[in-house]
């Protein structure tokens, strides 16, 4: 961290500089999908807000953008970034089906599933090969594309952002710090799109907090943004295309099920506190 007076007013201008330019960025298009439709194009837009903010924001104050942490040198902390989100994804299901609180897709869900990809009347396929095909695609090819937009995201919060803060505050700072504001970014469409606000303000909140400390932790042990591109990209498939597809609703149960149930925030939660921990004794 930065110990200058000066040096710590200059950092502060430049993260509230930044926040401001993704208001204004990302305002029209939460408008749009809350007033207008939900389009996917929207919510790729408002992806992108955040790095066309750092863009912005480093031109402001002659930087370049080549100062961003691009390097890709690490293929550890690339693997981690993957198999950490798909693992916390299974486990967050695999409980739901233990207690109950949703069903493990029958081969009729599975068939309908297959049906949506277009694998469906493929030859011989059984249901539980058009199940592992289709988490092959999902695992793969949408996390490639899902990729695309995560990267716009990642440029601003874990590319540019965490790094201004990390002048003027400790890990555990930026990570909660980020973490909020970063949970604050998403509220707008969460009052679209939840049935319980005050409910799924609190698990969501809890999740990407949680989410943050991983992806502080593995953003700076790489000093590269893409580990956090990659984790997100991961994170969105699994908890939002793979696990409940292969799951049936319970009736009474929604609030378990999803990225803001219940589950997902008691599973990141766990996640969360245990890179916090790694985080302090590594002393990063």
């Amino acid at each position: 961290m930065i110990k200058s007076i000066e040096n710590k007013k200059q950092t502060w201008i430049t993260i509230f500089l930044f926040l401001g330019l993704v208001i204004a960025l990302t305002s029209p298009f939460h408008y749009a999908i809350v007033n207008l439709y939900p389009s996917r194009i929207y919510v790729g837009a408002i992806m992108w807000c955040p790095a066309i903010a750092a863009f912005i924001t480093l031109k402001i104050r002659g930087r370049k953008i080549s100062s961003l942490s691009w390097n890709w040198d690490n293929w550890r902390y690339i693997r981690w970034s993957y198999f950490i989100p798909a693992f916390y994804g299974v486990i967050t299901y695999s409980l739901i089906w233990i207690f109950g609180f949703g069903n493990l897709a029958n081969e009729g869900a599975i068939i309908e599933w297959g049906k949506e990809l277009g694998l469906f009347g493929i030859g011989t396929l059984n249901p539980t090969s058009i199940a592992i095909i289709a988490i092959i695609l999902l695992g793969t090819v949408e996390v490639i594309r899902a990729s695309a937009t995560t990267l716009g995201e990642e440029i601003g919060w874990r590319g540019f952002f965490i790094y201004e803060l990390r002048k003027v505050l400790s890990f555990n700072g930026v990570a909660i710090f980020s973490g909020l504001i970063w949970s604050f970014w998403h509220w707008p469409l969460l009052v679209y799109y939840s049935n319980n606000v005050l409910l799924e303000f609190t698990t969501f909140t809890i999740v990407i907090v949680s989410m943050s400390f991983i992806m502080t932790y593995y953003t700076f042990k790489s000093n590269s943004l893409w580990p956090a591109v990659i984790f997100h990209a991961v994170s969105n498939v699994y908890i939002q295309k793979i696990m409940p597809s292969l799951t049936i609703n319970v009736e009474g149960s929604e609030h378990w099920l999803g990225e803001n149930g219940i589950m997902f925030a008691i599973v990141t939660l766990f996640f969360g506190l245990y890179f916090w921990r790694k985080a302090v004794k590594q002393h990063l």
